[in-house]
């Protein structure tokens, strides 16, 4: 099995290349690797399961879920801080309306 450069090893190899250029050639190294390693029964039938679309970032979605909820969350907080403030100013001018400076 062929063993994964490092980021040390690849600097020396291609010295005009950035460090972004570098991870795509190990990202594109454990591409291949991850591609010869054997499935389990599991892994195999998990497919099956829960089929994923080629190219779908499984966090990246988890991440929106997360997101889609933290703004559901804040919409209901900053909706009762409106309805609290609108009531306190009903307060207010009721107060003002009846004080005896008004009249």
């Amino acid at each position: 099995m062929k063993k994964a450069k490092t980021m040390y090893e690849l600097c020396r190899e291609f010295p005009n290349k950035t460090y972004r250029e570098l991870e795509k050639y190990r990202d594109a190294d454990r591409q291949e690797e991850a591609k010869r390693i054997a499935l389990s029964e599991s892994q195999k039938s998990q497919d099956k399961l829960e089929p994923i679309a080629e190219g779908a970032c499984i966090i990246g979605e988890a991440r929106k879920d997360r997101e889609e909820i933290n703004w559901k969350e804040k919409y209901k907080k900053e909706h009762k801080r409106r309805q609290e403030a609108e009531g306190e100013i009903t307060i207010v001018k009721g107060i003002g309306q009846n004080s005896p400076e008004m009249k």
